[in-house]
């Protein structure tokens, strides 16, 4: 099983972060020892003094694929999830000022949240439908940090897994967090953490 993850796939997104709008997706994975899962408390680690919340969609691949064509995309998945990419920003700075890799900033223990998965049909995408306008958010503490719509994407998720499996062999079960609106931000111990996708609440945890 793979985590594989789009960086700067949201405009406004990359202007908050002061980055390039990219010519093709942005490319990263994460290894199983990231996942966390059924609502269990996030600690912050010791290396980070700046992690940030990124909130993101998730899709989970229901057959193996190779070099799938676009049109044929959707038949590679079913389910949708809520996620967090969990990200040291300060160690992640550090790593591209030397022009260095940004795992240890984004593949550390317990960093990629990971909702329970629910059918397509749950919120309103019949049959093999595309995904579209599908909004989700992040609440903290009870207020929303980040508002997201597939509609935004820089590059849908048709387009992500067509993409992906250009230079991946995608498998049964491999997770793809498609990436983040605007809203990025440090998370504090103590604070709660809950996310949506449209009104069904998909995770809801504790930051320590």
């Amino acid at each position: 099983m793979k985590i594989i993850c789009i960086g700067r796939n949201y405009t406004e997104h990359i202007r908050e972060l002061n980055n390039e709008i990219p010519d093709e997706p942005v490319i990263f994975i994460k290894p199983d020892s990231a996942l966390l899962r059924n609502n269990a408390p996030f600690f912050i680690p010791e290396f980070s003094n700046d992690v940030h919340h990124e909130v993101e969609l998730v899709v989970k691949i229901k057959k193996i694929g190779k070099h799938i064509p676009l049109q044929f995309a959707r038949d590679y998945y079913d389910e949708i999830a809520l996620g967090i990419d969990f990200t040291a920003r300060d160690v992640q700075s550090k790593l591209k000022e030397k022009g260095l890799p940004w795992e240890k900033a984004k593949g550390f223990d317990h960093s990629a949240v990971i909702s329970k998965f629910l059918p397509l049909e749950h919120f309103g995408v019949v049959g093999s439908a595309p995904i579209k306008g599908l909004n989700f958010s992040l609440l903290k503490n009870n207020q929303i940090v980040q508002q997201g719509n597939t509609d935004f994407m820089i590059n849908s998720i048709d387009e992500i897994i067509s993409h992906i499996s250009q230079y991946f062999t995608l498998k049964i079960g491999d997770y793809i967090f498609t990436g983040t609106p605007a809203g990025v931000g440090k998370v504090n111990a103590n604070d709660q953490l809950t996310g949506l996708i449209e009104n069904t609440e998909m995770f809801s945890f504790q930051v320590f």
